[in-house]
């Protein structure tokens, strides 16, 4: 059996396990021990082996303490309420638009991702400030759970964002510049977005009626009170990419600063002090368990030479590069159906990377390509979120919303993803729109 072929069995009898809804952390686990021992020839030494340096050699990596650190970020701003701060500043700006409050619930998304860095909590969050807003101001229920289910996927867009870090861990590629890389891109996903909402409510105006005009004494003050949340993000990515922090010292630095804005708002208390570290904690051993299990598969992989294999049948087939890189977008979108965006980059850029770094893409330099893959590669797992049958965003904000029908959730979450689908070929086709703030402070 050649290598592609027992990587293919791998894959196989992994899907089977997701199926049956074993853990993703503990399904790669149990298929990568296995392939590790019916590679290494059926023998149980080299599995124990393997086992007792695995879990040392990959948690004392110093990189991933960057992780829990941006989860405290993202719970202090969660339980702190600078979330609600956010929102009413932006609504204070858009919210007498006419789609202006759907607008506004977008435009909070990208700013709590600024500090946040995680998509379900980003829509969680958001989704509790917004949602009651919009139901007051009458806005049609798949136009509002539509909204707020795609901006949450903003969370994981605009920098700083934990499956970047994965990336660059697996990748060896610099996290600051991912998180350069990242903010145009994300700030086009957010625009598109805000354009699906003006051309739904031009269509059709009941569905997001325009909001009282906020008058500009309360819109200065809005202005005020979020200027330090938005001074945070600026420390954070400024100092990685300035190179007078690193991104765990620059990580440090935001989450102690979200924790005393939380305090100072007077939205965390000493309950909420436990559910922070709680949920820190619980979302932290999560990630590391998932990245155990793709360790281990990944290990198994490299053993079977799957990923080797595979980039040079690639390279040698004489495939169009594009068609290749389209094929595994695809790829990426029917993952999408059965895992989560985390879950997804763990397993596929140990065998895509490979295959990507091999061909040529517009004569981009090893660098350039790299990174442009790595948001492109972002951008097409953040789709998976919200487009069926899985959708974990829209599951969450349907949920928020009890009295809107999941498939009117659903209806109102396909305009947003058709504007996912016009940034993707945007980003395919001009590798520039990632690179540009790269290269223009790149020293």
């Amino acid at each position: 059996m050649s290598g592609i072929e027992s990587g293919l069995v791998l894959f196989g009898v992994l899907m089977v396990l997701l199926v049956l809804r074993v853990p993703i952390g503990v399904a790669m686990f149990m298929v990568g021990a296995g392939g590790y021992f019916a590679f290494t020839g059926g023998q149980w030494t080299p599995l124990l082996n393997s086992l007792k340096n695995l879990a040392y050699a990959r948690l004392s990596n110093y990189d991933l303490i960057v992780i829990p650190l941006f989860l405290l970020m993202g719970q202090f701003a969660t339980h702190g309420g600078l979330s609600r701060s956010l929102f009413r500043f932006v609504s204070a700006f858009m919210g007498h638009w006419r789609g202006g409050i759907a607008m506004a619930a977008v435009g909070a998304c990208a700013a709590f991702g600024a500090i946040c860095g995680s998509s379900l909590a980003t829509a969680a969050t958001m989704g509790q400030v917004a949602l009651p807003e919009l139901e007051r101001a009458k806005y049609s229920g798949a136009l509002a759970t539509g909204a707020l289910a795609a901006g949450g996927t903003l969370g994981i867009m605009i920098p700083p964002s934990v499956p970047l870090v994965i990336y660059a861990i697996l990748t060896q590629e610099s996290i600051g510049k991912l998180f350069m890389a990242a903010i145009v891109p994300g700030l086009i996903a957010m625009v598109g977005y805000m354009i699906v909402i003006q051309i739904i409510v031009r269509w059709k105006p009941s569905t997001g009626p325009a909001g009282p005009r906020v008058a500009w004494p309360e819109r200065i003050k809005s202005l005020v009170v979020v200027l330090p949340v938005l001074a945070v993000f600026v420390v954070v990515i400024v100092g990685i990419y300035g190179g007078w922090a690193n991104p765990t010292e620059a990580a440090a630095i935001g989450a102690a600063a979200c924790g005393v804005l939380a305090v100072a708002n007077g939205g965390l208390r000493w309950r909420g002090l436990w559910d922070v570290a709680l949920g820190t904690a619980q979302t932290t051993a999560m990630i590391f368990l998932v990245l155990l299990g793709a360790d281990q598969l990944n290990t198994a992989l490299a053993l079977s030479q799957m990923p080797t294999e595979l980039a040079a049948w690639v390279k040698g087939s004489g495939f169009p590069p594009l068609l290749v890189m389209l094929a595994i977008l695809l790829t990426y979108v029917l993952l999408g159906c059965v895992m989560d965006s985390l879950a997804m980059i763990l397993l596929t850029i140990p065998v895509f990377y490979p295959v990507v770094m091999g061909l040529d893409f517009w004569g981009l330099g090893a660098t350039d390509k790299s990174i442009w893959f790595g948001i492109l590669a972002l951008m097409v797992v953040e789709i998976g979120l919200v487009h069926p049958p899985v959708g974990m965003n829209v599951y969450i904000i349907n949920r928020l919303a009890k009295n809107v029908p999941l498939s009117a959730t659903f209806k109102g979450v396909m305009p947003f993803l058709l504007s996912d689908f016009v940034r993707t070929a945007l980003l395919l086709f001009f590798p520039v729109l990632s690179l540009v703030l790269v290269r223009t402070f790149h020293t």
